[in-house]
């Protein structure tokens, strides 16, 4: 089956779910266009699809919620320039669209850790969220990465920790707790750094310390020498 945009439309809206959209502005997905498809089934689309940079770029100008989701799973890594990964993150608009494309497409990206750096201090919600969900995603996937080169987070961390709004601070407990399991030094560094934000007069802060702390020396996280 050859897929264009049109068909692909097609197919999300033939697999849209009430219920699934109802729990999407549950969960706090704000999208002002989608038909409520699962994210497998999305997932499932872009499978048969294969990379597509070309049907990407054309399925995220859309302003289907679903087409944009697809689009960070079929777009080429090596396509994307600083410039148009500005320019992606420039509408997040939702925590979800933000997670997908940071996970799916923009860890990869040689230019990553200067991105995850210059977007978490920006002001736009879903853009700071971004620089932090990279983070975090960097601390999972990117497996041969030196410690340094998360060291270096830290001071971006504490700057962020005293964001009050939930995606911006949920984002940044988020890096904490990832860092922390790539190794025992870093978790050892993690921790020491929850104890520290703990003492702040911050209550984002301060939740963002205690929840990542708790987890990371839960006896299941903990890592064992």
């Amino acid at each position: 089956m050859e897929y264009t945009v049109e068909t692909i439309i097609a197919n999300l809206k033939e697999n849209g779910n009430g219920k699934a959209l109802e729990q999407m502005q549950h969960f706090g997905i704000k999208a002002k266009n989608a038909f409520g498809v699962k994210v497998p089934h999305i997932r499932s689309l872009a499978k048969e699809i294969g990379i597509n940079h070309a049907l990407a770029c054309e399925l995220w100008k859309n302003d289907l919620h679903e087409a944009r989701l697809l689009a960070t799973m079929i777009a080429d890594y090596k396509q994307i320039t600083p410039e148009i990964a500005d320019e992606w993150v420039s509408i997040f608009y939702s925590w979800d669209i933000c997670d997908q494309c940071c996970s799916n497409l923009f860890w990869k990206l040689p230019f990553a850790y200067e991105k995850a750096k210059y977007w978490c201090i920006q002001e736009q919600e879903y853009v700071k969220r971004a620089g932090f969900v990279m983070m975090a995603v960097l601390a999972v996937h990117d497996k041969k990465a030196k410690n340094d080169q998360f060291k270096v987070f830290i001071s971006f961390i504490i700057e962020g920790s005293t964001d009050e709004r939930n995606f911006v601070k949920k984002a940044v407990n988020w890096a904490i707790r990832q860092i922390g399991k790539r190794n025992e030094l870093l978790q050892k560094i993690m921790i020491d750094l929850s104890l520290q934000l703990k003492q702040s007069k911050s209550p984002a802060a301060k939740w963002i310390a205690s929840d990542a702390f708790r987890e990371l020396t839960n006896s299941k996280t903990r890592i064992r020498k």
